[in-house]
């Protein structure tokens, strides 16, 4: 059994999360994996995975051997490269929210793509944050903090949460000034965002909290905001997604001086080591597009 293969075959199980899954990707038996893995912890002397009925879970000595592994592989590759050969190419496959994808995301892979004529991507905008290694995803674009501690970050910017209402529901309800004002209004509930029926303010040093039993609850938002411009209520959405209404005079921002700290936006990655040239220049283009952003609208 040739060496390097062992280790392609150890970091598709790894990325894959499933023998029977590294098996379909790498085009062999599950059987032929299973034996290749159980060589290679004989190699190592001791357990690459910990092994339950739903996903192999590396072990420590399985991490490190990955790092290493990574490393190796991606140097072997480069000295396989013939000369010339050094201009990114390849499929990228990303995902992004799907009203920041579009308004975005989308432009700035348009502008990379133009500069990489040897790079294909495969976009897909959804408002499901998707497991990267499950949905073979190189990077995504997530805004908020992460769930994952184990993903690697590169921050784009920030996104403002903003409280919203239209002029004619101002006119016959009143504006609210303070946080506390909005006891007694109609609240429209985004239950793509949070289940849980509060928003949270900070300002005068500290943080408010406003509970609240909504009539209305929609689990998307821009069905939210349609519902806010037909004067039903006040609703709340990010910056960028309320900022053509704001533009246009349909809505209204309230409580300005009341908002929450933005919300981080990052694109996400597996690894920041061994990344795949084609990865690693559109990272560095993507950072660079942002930066001019400080809170994205």
């Amino acid at each position: 059994m040739d060496r390097l293969d062992e280790l392609h075959v150890f970091i598709a199980i790894l990325d894959a999360g499933s023998m029977a899954s590294a098996a379909r990707k790498l085009g062999r038996s599950p059987a032929a994996v299973t034996r290749i893995l159980g060589t290679l912890e004989t190699r190592a002397g001791a357990r690459l995975f910990e092994r339950s009925t739903r996903r192999l879970t590396p072990t420590e000595t399985g991490l490190r051997l990955a790092d290493q592994a990574r490393r190796l592989l991606a140097d072997y590759d480069a000295a396989l490269q013939p000369p010339g050969a050094a201009a990114p190419r390849g499929l990228l496959r990303l995902t992004a929210p799907t009203v920041f994808g579009r308004r975005h995301v989308a432009p700035v892979v348009t502008r990379f793509l133009a500069l990489h004529p040897e790079i294909q991507v495969d976009l897909t905008l959804s408002d499901r944050n998707v497991d990267l290694i499950e949905d073979d995803i190189d990077a995504a674009v997530r805004i908020g903090p992460l769930a994952n501690v184990s993903l690697v970050a590169r921050r784009l910017g920030a996104v403002g949460r903003v409280t919203v209402a239209s002029p004619a529901y101002l006119d016959r309800h009143g504006t609210p000034h303070v946080p506390a004002d909005l006891a007694g209004h109609e609240l429209i509930m985004s239950t793509s965002v949070r289940s849980v029926a509060e928003w949270r303010f900070r300002g005068e040093g500290r943080e408010h909290v406003v509970r609240y039993a909504p009539r209305l609850r929609m689990n998307d938002v821009e069905a939210v905001l349609a519902a806010a411009r037909d004067g039903f209520g006040i609703a709340r959405a990010l910056s960028y997604q309320v900022e053509p209404d704001l533009q246009a005079g349909q809505l209204r921002r309230l409580l300005a001086g009341y908002e929450p700290e933005p919300l981080p936006v990052q694109l996400v990655l597996r690894s920041s080591r061994h990344m795949a040239p084609r990865l690693r220049a559109f990272v560095d283009f993507a950072v660079g597009e942002f930066a001019a952003l400080a809170v994205i609208r």
